[in-house]
Parts: C-alpha cells; structure tokens; sequence
C-alpha cells in the first residue's frame, strides 16, 4: 500500500504540472495565433480518445484527451496536431480563408504565433517566482525568532525573540547575512550555543541549538537522502557512530567518503533511528568554469535554529529577483547540455520522463510552495529547450521563417520535409537517450 500510495502522489504531481506546462506554452500559441488573425480549430490538453470538449463562440473546440503527456493547438488548415498542412483544404481556399491559416498567414503572424509558447513559458515562471518572492517575504530586521524547530537538546530561545548575537557573534544591522553566519560556521561547533536575545524590553543570555546544526530543511529530489527514507526537520546526530553537531561536520564526513556507505543517526520528533545511504558523485561548476565531483547526500540544512519572523519584499524586488531567477534557468539548461555533450560533466545529468515524474513527486510530499517552485523552473526550462534550432521544435519553425525572411520565399517543401523528419530522429534518440539514464544512472 505504501509504495501503491507513492506511485499515485508521483503519477499525480507528474500529471499536474505536465499539465499546467502544456497549457501555458500552447495557450501562447493560441492566443497569439487568434489575435494575430490565425484560427485555432482545437485546443488540446492530451492525446488521444477526448474525455471532455466544449465549443466556445469562435467556433475552437476545448479538450482533454485521455494521455495528458502533452497538447497541441490545431490551427485552421492543419492537418492534425503536428501542424502539417492540409494541402487539399488549402488548395480549396480563397485569399481571405487562407489568411486565416497558420500556412496562408503574413511571415510576422507565424513566427510571433510560434514564439508565443516558449514566451508564455517564460512570462508564467517569472509571474510564479514574483509570486513566491512576495509571499516567502524576506528576513526581518533586527533577526527576530519566528517558530523554533524541533530539536533533541532544551532551548530556552523563543518566538518574538530579538537576536543580538549567537555565540559571541553580533547579528547583523541589515540584510547582509553571510558574514554573520560565516563566522557563526567558523566557530567549534556544540549541540547548544550561547544567545543574547532581547526579550519582553529586556536582554538576557540564554541557551539554544547550534545555528549551523545538520537539521534537514530540503530534500534534493532523486537524492540519497530521500532513498534512504530522510524526511524534512530530521537532525542528523551521528556519522558512523561519531556524533556531529553540525552541518558543516556532516558536510566534512560525506565529501570524505568518497563514495562509501554512510551509517546515520537521525532524530525525528522525539524518536530516534539508523538508516544507511551510499553519497553520490555529483558535478559542481566553480566560478572560473570548471567542474568538481563531490560526495552528496542531497540534503539542504537550515540557516537558522528557528523560522525566522519575515515582511513582505516590495513588488519591484521581486520582479527583479523573479527576472533573474528566470535568466538563470535559461543560461543553465543552455550551458548544462553544452557541458554534457562536451564531457564536462557526466551525461547522467540529463533527466526524461521518468527522472522528471520522480522530481514531481518528492517535491509534491514535500510541500506546495516546493511543488509550484519545481512548476516555474520546467516551464523554464521547457520553454528554453523548445527554442533549440531542431526541425519540429519551435525553434526550428523560426530557423524556417528566419531563411523565409531573408531569401524572400520559403524553404523548400521537399528539404524542410526531411529535414522535419531528422528532427524527429534527433528528438526521439534524445528521449531515448534520457529514458535510459533514468532507468540505469545512479
């Protein structure tokens, strides 16, 4: 039952955010498309036997299919959901029916109709991620505890608490945190720390867990940690049977393993259990461009001993970080396949359906908020890849009308034909290539 119960949460989130992708990045396509002058006959969520329809005034039919692994917008003059035309139909035309059509349209309505998916893509993530900014808020200042985790020591911190300092290092006056939680980091680490809070008007020492302790705060998906059974607000007590009270101590065992199972002690709410987990190579980008491989669990500790008091980040910030969020996903897809095919870093990278559907998954049982964030980073990253110049790619239909632009007539019908048909080739060997590191990769 419980693995019946993880394969349904897993089928689900897949299906969800298949879903919501396919919808904006053919909703593009559609609305560009209609206000371009280009008809849209059907708008398809899945393939396959129709399960719900319904015909709007404009005469386009909404769907679901029956295999919610993609959609399409069939265009008047299309032959079917591939977009290829209905030569015969067209034929039977006059002018102002073919201007209807996505083949008898001006050059600037179908490339805008085609780019129109990967830019809705975009648009939507970066809408997402200014509303996930905007609600995630930033750190109050002066820091202030908000709710105190769960830990297995007593602590005498709590909610409404004013920080001061946190074993001799003073709290920030401003926003600037790394240089205070460097030197919190560099300190000897102890299951529980010296705090100067300022509480009720007053300041006062008191006791509470180490900043830096190695509580779980995020499961990295596909990770070890989640195939060893690890779970979010977990503390991590010993490696090997040697206590840490770190998660820089944590951090130090792992990337030592070098690959060799690892015992851990985990607290959970009051209880206390082993579990074993074998780390695994992961390729990390420094800053002059090089890679590393480092031993990973796939575990995120936490900053603070506690949820901090937060306000709301202004509407433009969150723009701005939202932009860049979404920049940064478009650059990594971009130069992460590069550097796949270059050598850099192991093919096992690159992720199908099935790695993609897993991710879903973990970040669905791992909260909401996780599972909308995964939602803007694919739609990213699908609207990125789908500008790849390949032939049957949105990409590759702007390669077309690139050439259309500048020789003042279309390619020809016969070389785009086979040129479709390589593309095609090179899609399917991609998934195939993908699907097989799903099933084989560590």
């Amino acid at each position: 039952m419980p693995s019946f119960g993880n394969a349904s949460v897993t089928l689900l989130a897949f299906i969800v955010c298949l879903s919501i992708i396919v919808f904006v990045h053919e909703f593009g396509h559609y609305y560009i498309g209609k206000i371009s002058g280009i008809k849209a006959e059907v708008f398809s969520v899945g393939f396959g036997p129709v399960l719900i329809s319904r015909v709007d005034k404009h005469g386009t039919v909404w769907q679901i299919a029956a295999f919610p692994f993609g959609g399409y917008v069939k265009f008047k003059g299309d032959k079917g959901a591939a977009s290829d035309p209905d030569v015969d139909r067209l034929n039977a035309m006059d002018r102002n029916d073919l201007r209807d059509t996505m083949h008898g349209a001006p050059l600037w309505a179908r490339a805008a109709t085609v780019a129109a998916g990967p830019a809705f893509n975009f648009i939507f993530s970066a809408l997402v991620f200014v509303g996930l900014f905007m609600y995630q808020g930033v750190t109050k200042v002066p820091l202030t505890i908000g709710t105190v985790y769960d830990f297995p020591y007593a602590s005498d911190i709590r909610t409404g608490d004013k920080i001061v300092s946190v074993d001799g290092v003073p709290a920030p006056e401003g926003e600037d945190f790394e240089q205070f939680f460097n030197a919190i980091r560099a300190s000897k680490s102890f299951p529980l720390v010296d705090y100067v809070v300022e509480r009720d008007g007053s300041v006062m020492s008191v006791q509470g867990p180490s900043m830096d302790t190695a509580r779980i705060n995020q499961l990295v998906p596909r990770s070890a940690a989640i195939e060893a059974g690890l779970a979010v607000g977990d503390v991590i007590t010993q490696v090997n049977g040697e206590d840490i009270f770190s998660f820089q101590d944590l951090k130090t065992r792992v990337e030592g393993s070098n690959g060799a199972a690892l015992n851990l002690t985990v607290w959970r709410k009051g209880d206390v259990f082993t579990t074993k987990l074998v780390p695994k190579r992961v390729d990390e980008q420094a800053d002059d461009g090089t890679f590393t491989a480092y031993w990973r669990i796939g575990i995120v500790g936490s900053l603070y001993s506690f949820e901090p008091m937060t306000e709301t980040v202004p509407l433009g910030r969150s723009i701005w970080a939202s932009l860049k969020a979404t920049y940064a996903i478009m650059e990594g897809s971009v130069t992460g396949l590069y550097h796949v095919v270059s050598g850099a870093v192991s093919s096992c990278n690159i992720s199908g359906p099935i790695g993609i559907a897993e991710t879903s998954g973990q970040m669905a049982r791992q909260g909401g908020e996780d599972l909308i964030w995964f939602i803007a980073v694919l739609s990213t990253a699908v609207g990125m890849v789908n500008l790849f110049p390949i032939p049957v790619l949105d990409g590759g239909h702007l390669v077309f009308y690139a050439y259309e632009a500048v020789f003042r007539r279309p390619p020809n019908t016969t070389v785009v034909n086979r040129l479709m048909t390589v593309g095609l080739a090179i899609i399917f060997s991609f998934m195939m290539f993908a699907i097989y590191n799903d099933i084989f990769c560590p």
